[in-house]
């Protein structure tokens, strides 16, 4: 597709990501001529998408479900394998009680009710999906065990189901642009009707029919953060792209669109303290931590702040980076006892994590940097006073 001042196209959608690609494949399905607008390289394309593992939650009811979007499981992989279920019911719950039944009740059943429909257009899309074994699964009784809802991910993790995505427009004819920063909607008395694009050092308007943002949230925007979330959160760490500035959202807003929402709550992990400013697409989401209910989380005092064996880390892990944010020096250590070692998930494994080890808890405690020895042994004494009640580990 030639682009230039003027164009005209059925719809424009705004970023690149999962929700983008799906959206204009979407579009394209029912006939429609769609152009999307990267605001990244193609080598950082994707948006948050490309820093996730790829994993997905849906509703299934048993292994049969399962076998349609994973139809070469293995005959070992199922007979030495535990899938469990995931009924609508429980997704719709979890949903509830994980956002403290805040979450809008007819979006939630659209999700849930849609969840595996939309696994198995994806996957007529040629997006293949594999058991999360190395995050979801563990071995119990000689049988692997998953948890948490989340059981399938993208070959080839959050880049594989980008590269999937892109291939599918190419063959579907969608034009994706890249460096393309949409910066205003294009308004008439009938609504909106165009993007006002820089592309190529110029800025051109677009015209359509439809206009989809799907261009993510504020996370890079160090002025959005402080001003939505408060103090401090311009000086966390950024998990994904560096091009998530809320531009979709400013552009909304200034055209009148009605904020709605949680707006001063975030999606925020467990990440590397000495990680860069913005993602890393070498490391990707590995700088997360997730197996913090193995063990106890400890700030600058020594002091446990949070409830480390609450839930399953699925339905905690994206409080933890708020909680340890509000932490002195806005850091913690994870304390591991080396029974549980084996346990934790791949990104414990990276060259690029921050870890000591110790044979004793007074040498651990000489370790841990920032940490005060005293108060930190004070803690593990109490806790390990505290005793396990009997219970089997």
């Amino acid at each position: 597709m030639e682009i230039e001042n003027g164009t005209n196209v059925d719809v424009i959608v705004v970023g690149a990501g999962n929700a983008a690609m799906c959206a204009a494949l979407s579009a394209r399905e029912r006939g429609a001529d769609v152009l999307v607008l990267e605001r990244a390289p193609i080598k950082e394309r994707g948006g948050n998408t490309t820093f996730t593992a790829g994993g997905f939650r849906f509703a299934y009811n048993n292994l049969d479900d399962l076998i349609k979007l994973v139809p070469d499981l293995s005959e070992e992989e199922i007979n030495n394998t535990d899938f469990g279920t995931y009924t609508e019911e429980q997704y719709y719950d979890d949903l509830c009680k994980t956002t403290e039944y805040l979450t809008d009740p007819e979006l939630a059943d659209i999700l849930v009710s849609k969840s595996f429909e939309t696994m198995t257009w994806l996957q007529s899309k040629n997006i293949r999906f594999m058991p999360m074994y190395g995050r979801q699964a563990f071995k119990v009784d000689g049988k692997f065990k998953f948890w948490g809802g989340e059981i399938l991910e993208v070959v080839g993790g959050g880049p594989g189901l980008v590269d999937s995505l892109h291939e599918a427009a190419e063959k579907e004819g969608i034009t994706v642009l890249y460096e393309a920063r949409a910066l205003d909607l294009i308004t008439d008395d009938d609504g909106v009707c165009g993007v006002k694009v820089r592309y190529q050092g110029k800025t051109i308007e677009i015209k359509s029919n439809s206009v989809i943002l799907a261009a993510g949230g504020f996370q890079s925007d160090t002025e959005m953060r402080t001003r939505y979330l408060g103090p401090n959160w311009d000086l966390a760490k950024v998990r994904g792209t560096r091009f998530d500035t809320g531009d979709g959202i400013k552009m909304a807003l200034k055209v009148g669109a009605m904020p709605y929402g949680h707006w001063s709550g975030a999606h925020a992990v467990a990440w590397e303290r000495y990680s860069p400013e913005v993602g890393d697409l070498a490391v990707g989401d590995s700088f997360q931590k997730h197996s913090y209910p193995f063990g106890v989380l400890v700030n600058a005092k020594g002091e446990r702040f949070f409830d480390e064996g609450a839930d399953y880390s699925n339905y905690t892990y994206a409080k933890v980076g708020g909680e340890i944010l509000a932490q002195p020096g806005r850091f913690a250590w994870q304390v591991f006892d080396q029974k549980v070692t084996h346990l934790l998930r791949d990104e414990y494994r990276i060259k690029q994590v921050t870890k000591v080890q110790a044979n004793s808890l007074e040498e651990l405690a000489e370790k841990l940097d920032d940490v005060d020895p005293e108060g930190f042994l004070n803690m593990i004494k109490e806790y390990n006073e505290s005793g396990s009640g009997g219970y089997p580990f």
